[in-house]
């Protein structure tokens, strides 16, 4: 009795070893997962956010959150004559950058920010914006960080004119992106032809 006491309890032991492993591979492949999904969604955002919080981990939360936090906004699409005035005032933003740069970007950067008001993103400070953006629109989110620090360096005099038209084609990209994401029957009703001349 003694024997098979011991043998009980030796393949107890065998069984629950044997599902911590099981729960152990199932946990790190839940979480390679994870990060593999998170990786395609934000591309080079990803890479950021891990170099910027100096742990995986922590970055993934920090994505998590975002995403949590995004999906629980009211992201509207534009009405057809909504589109149709965003688009007009950015043609006419373009056709005054050769006259006035600096003004042009600053323009830009307010436009853009109208532009996630009407949609229904929340208007915190820049990092919060660029945030929110990195959900839906993950490739264009360093454009608009690299816009946005052109413009800073303009408002200290600092930014060249090819700087400042980089600028505004990457506000543009951004612009673009927010305005495209629509029922395709709306797409139709933008005049992107006009707007592509200028780019």
């Amino acid at each position: 009795m003694n024997v098979n006491s011991s043998q009980m309890w030796i393949v107890a032991a065998i069984v629950i070893v044997a599902l911590i492993i099981a729960v152990a591979f199932i946990v790190r492949e839940h979480r390679r997962r994870e990060s593999q999904r998170l990786q395609r969604r934000f591309g080079p955002e990803y890479s950021r956010v891990v170099e910027s919080a100096g742990d995986r981990s922590k970055a993934e939360a920090e994505l998590l959150a975002r995403e949590k936090r995004v999906s629980k906004l009211k992201i509207v699409p534009l009405s057809p004559a909504d589109a149709a005035r965003f688009s007009d005032a950015w043609g006419t933003l373009q056709t005054r950058f050769v006259d006035n740069p600096r003004g042009t970007v600053t323009e830009a950067d307010r436009l853009v920010r109208d532009l996630m008001i009407k949609r229904g993103y929340p208007m915190a400070d820049f990092e919060h914006r660029a945030a929110d953006i990195s959900v839906d629109h993950p490739q264009l989110v360093e454009t608009y960080r690299a816009a946005q620090l052109i413009a800073a360096r303009d408002e200290r005099g600092e930014a060249s004119t090819e700087e400042l038209r980089k600028a505004v084609v990457y506000y543009r990209a951004l612009f673009d992106e927010l305005l495209d994401v629509r029922n395709p029957s709306t797409k139709q009703t933008r005049p992107a032809g006009r707007l592509a001349a200028h780019s």
